[in-house]
């Protein structure tokens, strides 16, 4: 399984520098949230920074593992690797160890791991060696069903344990189904289903059935493409089964913590006195978060010079809420500077994806960048404000080996794929 290690290989440096510059900037930024005191100890264990460095050094031994094993490995053993990771889930149920209300890690030494992190990869190499075999249709119907069914294995396994912010993300893998040719109907029916739910959220489930009868009627008026009556019908009466639908799963399923996150970022709540009461209590990271990144300015105000940042403000900073760090210290241009070389990291895998001659490792590289735009975009807006509170990692940045080492192997495995194709010239 392994290649000769004789053989010269090439791989992509752009992307393996990105890589290294998002570890770098997010273990400074680490330090700087975690840290006590002047004096520090850069291998000290007790504290997050001294961990996610040990985490970082041992991600080189990793990379080299990954590199070093044939390319042609990752397609023949997929599936094996995903019945692993599902099983891996699967023993959680039994072994697993519950932190912060989620049963989503091991335990081993002093040690957690945590599969869902890993169970990402799994799914995007099944998926792509799915959608690659020969036999498998994407129109088709039932290998539309098939793959649905590889992607929502993990995704309701991982929301059984309570971590629905990593359930979230496996909705990315519409993207790569979408550029293997998925039909355009389930993108418009995605969209529609969106919106009604937070207008019917907003509004209220009555208001926003009255609203889709009157689209609906001035659809039929001013659109040179009519409906059909049936399909007037149709669409009427799923907007109103998603309207009230919406509302009973946001009254009678969703906890009551998430339905406080939900009105807080729809506004649906108007007593300031119950605002207020939020901002102090399940809002408060989110609210010490916005303090933070604004109190940063245009530059910054200096590494490990965050007044807010120093002052421990925003609870478990070093994890999800890293990029408050970036926004108070950096200010505007760090901040900026991280999401360029997001995109930049973003738009590299996707070029190189299109490059590909194995419709395995392109539908693999849209895979991954899209279960990194994913964890990007809603650390990022989650952190802001912008969309509602959910627990998710920002990659390569947050604290934590798990999903170092995830990524880690999410990217390097398409940089192996790709150097396959390079050294194939």
């Amino acid at each position: 399984m392994v290649r000769n290690t004789n053989r010269h290989f090439k791989f992509d440096w752009i992307t393996v520098i990105l890589f290294f510059l998002l570890v770098g900037f997010g273990w400074l930024n680490i330090l700087s949230a975690s840290h006590t005191g002047n004096t520090i100890n850069y291998f000290d264990l007790s504290q997050p920074f001294g961990k996610q460095l040990i985490f970082i050094f041992l991600t080189f031994g990793l990379i080299i593992l990954l590199l070093a094993i044939d390319a042609k490995f990752y397609e023949r053993f997929s599936s094996v690797i995903y019945i692993i990771s599902m099983l891996s889930l699967v023993g959680l149920f039994l072994f697993g160890k519950t932190v912060n209300g989620a049963t989503s890690w091991y335990a081993i030494g002093g040690m957690t791991l945590q599969p869902s992190e890993f169970a990402k990869t799994a799914t995007a190499l099944a998926v792509a060696k799915y959608i690659s075999d020969l036999n498998t249709n994407i129109n088709s119907f039932k290998d539309q069903i098939r793959t649905f069914v590889i992607i929502i294995i993990p995704a309701i396994l991982v929301l059984l344990q309570n971590d629905t912010g990593s359930t979230i993300v496996y909705a990315a893998f519409f993207f790569v189904l979408y550029r293997e040719g998925l039909p355009k109907y389930y993108l418009t029916i995605g969209v529609y289903i969106i919106l009604l739910s937070i207008i019917s959220l907003k509004f209220g489930p009555t208001k926003t059935s009255i609203l889709a009868l009157l689209f609906l009627i001035g659809f039929h008026f001013l659109s040179k493409k009519k409906l059909k009556i049936f399909q007037s019908i149709l669409i009427l009466l799923v907007a109103i089964a998603v309207s009230f639908g919406v509302k009973f799963f946001y009254q009678s399923i969703l906890q009551p913590h998430q339905q406080d996150r939900i009105s807080l970022w729809l506004r649906l709540e108007k007593d300031p006195q119950k605002l207020e009461q939020m901002k102090r209590t399940f809002a408060y990271n989110l609210n010490e978060s916005e303090k933070a990144i604004s109190s940063g300015g245009f530059a910054g105000k200096g590494f490990m010079e965050g007044t807010r940042t120093t002052g421990k403000f925003v609870p478990e900073q070093h994890t999800d809420y890293i990029f408050s760090t970036v926004g108070e210290e950096w200010g505007f241009l760090g901040s900026a500077s991280v999401v360029v070389l997001f995109v930049l990291l973003l738009i590299r895998i996707l070029h190189l994806a299109e490059l590909q001659k194995s419709q395995f490792s392109r539908v693999y590289g849209y895979g991954v960048a899209s279960i990194i735009f994913i964890h990007f975009f809603i650390n990022i807006g989650m952190v802001m404000g912008l969309i509602p509170t959910i627990g998710i990692p920002l990659p390569m940045f947050s604290y934590g080996g798990s999903g170092l080492w995830a990524f880690t192997i999410l990217i390097f495995i398409f940089v192996k794929l790709d150097s396959n194709r390079i050294n194939e010239w």
